[in-house]
Order: C-alpha cells, then structure tokens, then sequence
C-alpha cells in the first residue's frame, strides 16, 4: 500500500493499492468535492480511463472530509503542490468564471487539462471538444457540434447539430441548444432552458430555468 501524500493515511484512512499505482492510466485530480465535482468523479469511475487520485477543494479539506474512499488531498490553490499526485486535471465546478479561473491555474502549473464523457453519453465522432470538457449521463453532443474549453453539457442536455458552445459555457440538466446555435463564452442554460435553430446567446447571458429563446 502506498500513501496517496504525505501523513495521507493517517489523516485520511485512504491509501492507493499496489494495483492501482501500476494500472498505466493517467492519473486524474478533480477539483471541486461538491455535487457537480462527485458527478464527474462517478463518470470518471465509471469509464475507468483515467486513475482518480482524490480532489481538491477549499471547503472539503478545511473540514477533514474524504469523498467515499477518496481524498481531499488540500485546497484549491497552489497547485504545482499537487502535481507529484496527478498529471492530469479537470474542473469540475460549476461556476464559469471560477472554473476558467482554476482552469488557468492549472494549466500553469504544468497539468493537462482532462476531458470526462460519462459513457451514457453520446456524443458523435464528428463534434469537436476542447480541453477540460465534461459531458454528463444522458446527454447528447450531435453531428459537427462545438465544445469549448471547460465547458459542460449537464445530465439530459442536448448539443444539436452543428451547435457551439463557447469557452466555459454551461447546459445545466435537460437545457437544450437547437442546431446551428452558439452559447457564447461564459453563458449557463440553467436547467430546462431552450435555444432555438440558428439563435445566438451573448458572452455571460444567464437564462432562467425553463427559458425558450
């Protein structure tokens, strides 16, 4: 058994076993501990692509907590501290501005940025997704559709054809793009929101659940 950090097993109780330090997957630090970042975890487990090492998060770490049998290996700053743990990353915080925020900051500190596709999703080979996208249970990127940077498609919401999402654009749970049209950089489709065919959706717009554009 090997400890997942320094005094990691006497703080935390957790260690990885010999078999997981040697599976030859990449291994993989979630930051953010809270629902969206469990999410992304699951789909990462589930997927078995990556060796999930633990999370980072301020809140988590300050109060002692692990996330089922993983660690909250400290805060999120400060993050060359973590790269002898993972070489990979993913933002797994909901909040645009603060995800492109750690976004960069990781990316500066020399880790790749992972993307994490939950296997019930679908996704076709011909959309293009930038670095640190999540794609959740349910939902569906279509034929030539765009993801930017650290954008997330949320359980159930649907990409159509030839649709973009900008750089940390957001679709919370069943939102819903119509072909051919754009989420601008940093906009969130909260839950149950619709762009129809062709509509464009400015930089920072928040649409209300329910909204229909």
């Amino acid at each position: 058994m090997v400890d997942l950090c320094e005094g990691g097993s006497a703080r935390w109780g957790v260690t990885l076993t010999d078999e997981q330090q040697v599976s030859g997957k990449p291994s993989l630090l979630i930051v953010g501990a809270g629902g969206h970042g469990r999410s992304v975890a699951e789909a990462v487990l589930i997927a078995d692509q990556f060796r999930l090492v633990g999370f980072a998060d301020d809140g988590a770490f300050a109060r002692g907590e692990a996330v089922w049998d993983l660690p909250v290996l400290g805060p999120a700053t400060e993050f060359e501290n973590y790269a002898s743990h993972a070489t990979h990353a993913v933002v797994a915080i909901g909040n645009n501005v603060l995800r492109q925020k750690l976004f960069a900051q990781l990316q500066a500190a020399g880790f790749a940025l992972a993307s994490v596709i939950h296997p019930k999703a679908i996704v076709s080979p011909r959309a293009q997704l930038g670095a640190g996208v999540a794609v959740m249970a349910g939902s569906i990127v279509g034929t030539e559709a765009t993801l930017g940077q650290g954008a997330i498609v949320n359980c159930g919401a649907v990409v159509d054809h030839h649709a973009q999402v900008h750089e940390f654009g957001h679709l919370g749970v069943n939102a819903c793009m119509a072909g051919g049209s754009v989420l601008g950089a940093l906009a969130w489709m909260q839950a149950g929101s619709v762009i129809g065919y062709g509509v464009q959706i400015a930089a920072g717009t928040v649409l209300r659940p329910g909204e229909a554009l």
